[in-house]
């Protein structure tokens, strides 16, 4: 996983910068994007509603001291009249909040379909969500980071911003108000008088500050809690995901056993944090609520002194208590907010992780696979390639072959000695590996792995894949019969999850459709026939023969009876050693691999 930054203090200089650097780099693509304009629209809109409801704020506080006055003076003509001026501003107060409400979801859709289609442009783009298994810190879960956290982290920014600019706001309407309102509090000290104008506004400023720092200092490890408790959480839902892709080999071992055991575990480890978690926001919550509970009877207070002498009348010290509650209410932004603020680093946090691994796949040099050439020439060269494991060990060394047109090699070995790496190494995916491989054209190559995939859909869809549906129905129709799976030309249009509708040698022969469809001038089958009886994988090797003579077919298998359909053997030794051989098969190209 990558690690969080949330355990340093939040108000950390250097955690600070880092994060606002983070933080821009997220958040301003999206505004320099094609969709700038109607984005800034949208905000422009928002921040003229919400300053709209300050201003009504306002309207309403001067309100507050003429209804307070007026029940003091007992006036009921004047007292209907007030009545009717509040009905007035909380109908355009309620207004203007439905509506940026309603913008404001307008634009957290807006936002996170752009940012989702980037990120799973960079996810899919060069092979990213495979490589990425190997990067160093591995980033968990990134289906989670696509799908969650970028609506999250939208939803969460937007709230917070509007909150903060109507604190803004807020602090600079009601603060010239309060000061005002305040008048002078005289403290006699010995002989003397202390003057001090304005005292609302600096009691407000001490309550909002004290209530700040215990704020933060309490709140503080929550970052990195809610961090973990996402990851947790993705990691307990991936493992039921796994248990019901895999849920007929669970059944056949018995292993339920186990599975509950191990879901259990990582349930548990959610609930621990949780518990934190919870320990953490019980001793936030004493203190935000004791705040809030406070701040209701603090102004009076700190007011009475002006009233009971004589200094203000009724709605005089309503208004001075509503203005106090509105600066005090905004300079106290972080402390209402800091569970808020708290998850949106997490998330934030996440999401630059997931983008670092993202940019550092696409630049950095050593999870790039071997140089890979586009040749004019119809011919698959491999000069010194040697290929490693994760770990640094070799799983064999300079190996050189040519493959082909009409070559049908069959690559052999022990299990775990570089078989199949040596394909992946092919198909560019596999970045531990030195060396040149010189290739033609990759449209012209194939590449069949052991269990093929099959995405949701259409039969027709799984047939095609990865490419568009452009083939007639009696072209679907014939591979299918062809391939031995006639049987299911009836069910082209039909909708299933066919990677379980399937058995996995039904699996292997539509795969082997695909090759019939695409017609590619190289194909490589690692161990595409092994859910096979050897006769239907002897038939399918005769139709590559019979349908394709000129193309190249390499093949990794350990049956025997491959033996027949090839011309030439590389075999893996184990230690980094290899040997190539010829069989008795005589090849039908210009030369041999070796």
């Amino acid at each position: 996983m990558d690690a969080g930054r949330g355990n340093l203090p939040i108000w950390n200089f250097t955690m600070t910068s880092e994060f606002l650097h983070d933080f821009r780099n997220l958040a301003s693509p999206y505004w320099r994007s094609d969709e700038k304009w109607k984005a800034r629209a949208l905000l422009g809109a928002i921040i003229a509603l919400n300053l709209g409801m300050v201003y009504i704020q306002v309207l309403v506080n001067e309100w507050i001291r003429e209804f307070y006055n007026v029940l003091q003076s007992l006036d009921k003509a004047k007292f209907a009249a007030e009545i009717l001026r509040f009905c007035l501003l909380a109908g355009a107060y309620i207004a203007q909040a439905v509506y940026m409400l309603y913008l404001s979801q307008m634009l957290q859709i807006r936002w996170r379909k752009w940012l989702t289609d980037k990120y799973l442009r960079d996810w899919l783009t060069h092979q990213a969500y495979y490589r990425i298994n190997f990067a160093a810190p591995v980033t968990d879960n990134p289906d989670q980071r696509i799908s969650e956290d970028i609506n999250s982290y939208i939803e969460l920014m937007i709230n917070l911003g509007t909150n903060l600019l109507s604190s803004v706001a807020t602090l600079v309407s009601f603060l010239g108000i309060l000061w005002i309102l305040s008048g002078t509090l005289i403290i006699p000290f010995a002989n003397h008088a202390i003057k001090l104008p304005g005292y609302m506004v600096w009691a407000a400023l001490f309550y909002a500050v004290l209530g700040t720092w215990l704020t933060m200092r309490i709140g503080n490890p929550l970052i990195l809690l809610n961090f973990n408790q996402q990851r947790f959480e993705a990691d307990f839902r991936f493992s039921m995901v796994r248990v019901r892709e895999n849920s007929e080999q669970v059944a056949l071992y018995g292993g339920e056993q186990q599975e509950q055991a191990h879901l259990l575990d990582r349930f548990n480890i959610l609930m621990d944090n949780f518990w934190k978690i919870m320990r953490r926001q019980k001793r936030l919550s004493w203190l935000t609520n004791t705040y809030s509970q406070a701040a209701v009877v603090f102004p009076v207070i700190m007011a009475a002194p002006r009233f009971f002498a004589g200094q203000m009348d009724l709605g005089g010290l309503m208004q001075t208590v509503g203005a106090f509650a509105a600066v005090q209410g905004a300079l106290s932004y972080l402390v209402t907010s800091y569970t808020t603020i708290a998850r949106w680093r997490a998330v934030i946090d996440r999401l630059v992780g997931f983008s670092r691994t993202l940019d550092m796949l696409q630049t950095s040099g050593s999870l790039k696979p071997t140089e890979r050439i586009q040749s004019p020439e119809q011919v698959i060269r491999i000069d010194s390639l040697s290929v490693f494991l994760p770990n640094g060990n070799a799983l064999f060394r300079d190996l050189k072959l040519n493959i082909a047109p009409g070559t049908h090699l069959l690559i052999t070995g022990p299990s775990g000695s570089g078989k199949s790496t040596l394909i992946r190494s092919l198909a560019g995916i596999w970045p531990f590996c030195q060396g040149n491989i010189s290739l033609p054209d990759m449209s012209s190559i194939m590449f069949l792995p052991q269990k093929p995939y099959l995405p949701l859909g259409t039969l027709r869809n799984a047939l095609c894949y990865p490419h568009s549906d452009g083939y007639r129905p009696e072209e679907l129709e014939k591979v299918l019969e062809e391939c031995g799976l006639g049987h299911l030309a009836a069910s082209l249009e039909k909708d299933e999850d066919w990677s379980h509708v399937l058995s996995l040698g039904e699996q292997q022969r539509l795969a082997f459709s695909r090759v019939l469809l695409v017609k590619p001038d190289f194909i490589f089958l690692d161990e595409a026939t092994a859910s096979l009886d050897e006769k239907s994988e002897a038939a399918l090797y005769e139709l590559l023969e019979t349908k394709f003579p000129h193309s190249a077919v390499t093949s990794v298998g350990h049956r025997s009876t491959l033996i027949t359909w090839h011309c030439e053997r590389l075999t893996f030794e184990g230690d980094a050693k290899w040997v190539k051989s010829a069989l008795e098969k005589e090849c039908k190209g210009p030369h041999q691999s070796f």
